[in-house]
């Protein structure tokens, strides 16, 4: 957990987070645990150790950027002045990493989903080619950012529990459907963001949802069979969808997944108005349903 340190006038503050807080057994953290538990070892003894422990699984592995560039880990001071940090990886395939945990968990990204991170390196980068850097990011550089950062990868079979994401209908989702996570839907954390807030979860902690449809089968298969084709379905849909926005994610707080955290097991757990708010929303689902 977080430390408490001491600030002048002896008044306890909250440490940050490190990488000795981070907890393998939440089910957030059990699809990059094993290679995580590695680095975070690295990570404990330097930025260096860090670096080299990440380059060399880079180097074992055929993993390429957006524009085919063989990955590659660079310290974030390296990233040359007035560059555009997706610019730079789509050039160079180096990835500019701080040694802290929301970078940390960003290029565990690039090993779990490596063709999810390719397409979001490809298209933002096609869009500063395009928009160059300016002031602001642009609607659809706000998009790419926000699933980086901040999604979820929800695999549905059904399309009622779909439906139930997108209009807010918490109880359907996850009281009177319980049984169904694991059999009929489940998430899977991809935003680094995300991730680093979960090493000190809090009941409010939203993921942006990208509703990926995925046949009944998909629940028969293993871990790693079912994050391939999640990776392979996304990345696609991300490549070759023209329409990009934020408004294609549906919010889910994470905390509310069945089997996620021991006090959603009341019922009541879900009756706060602040986190499980009411509402509905309209629009697209990445692959073009309402």
């Amino acid at each position: 957990m977080s430390r408490d340190i001491v600030v002048p006038g002896g008044a306890l503050k909250r440490a940050a987070p490190g990488f000795a807080d981070i907890d393998w057994s939440r089910p957030w953290f059990a699809q990059v645990a094993a290679r995580g538990m590695r680095w975070q070892q690295a990570a404990s003894r330097s930025a260096v150790d860090q670096l080299r422990e990440m380059n060399a699984d880079a180097a074992s592995t055929v993993q390429t950027t957006g524009r085919g560039k063989r990955l590659a880990f660079i310290p974030q001071e390296d990233l040359p002045p007035d560059t555009a940090y997706e610019a730079h990886i789509a050039a160079t395939g180096c990835v500019p990493t701080r040694h802290n945990l929301h970078d940390f968990f960003n290029a565990l990204m690039w090993f779990q989903y490596p063709r999810i991170k390719a397409a979001l390196s490809a298209r933002g980068s096609a869009a500063v080619d395009a928009l160059g850097v300016g002031p602001t990011r642009g609607g659809m550089r706000d998009a790419l950012t926000l699933f980086d950062e901040n999604a979820v990868l929800f695999a549905c079979a059904e399309r009622e529990l779909c439906t139930a994401l997108r209009s807010f209908d918490w109880k359907t989702l996850f009281i009177d459907n319980r049984a169904a996570w694991g059999e009929r839907c489940e998430v899977r954390c991809f935003g680094h963001a995300l991730l680093e807030k979960l090493v000190t979860p809090y009941k409010a902690c939203t993921g942006h949802a990208w509703i990926v449809d995925v046949p009944f089968a998909y629940f028969s298969w293993t871990r790693a069979v079912r994050d391939a084709f999640l990776d392979e379905k996304v990345a696609r849909a991300l490549i070759e969808g023209s329409e990009f926005s934020g408004k294609m994610f549906a919010p889910l707080p994470v905390l509310g997944i069945p089997g996620w955290w021991a006090e959603n097991e009341k019922p009541s757990f879900y009756d706060d108005a602040a986190v499980f708010r009411s509402g509905r929303r309209s629009g697209v689902t990445p692959d073009g349903k309402i």
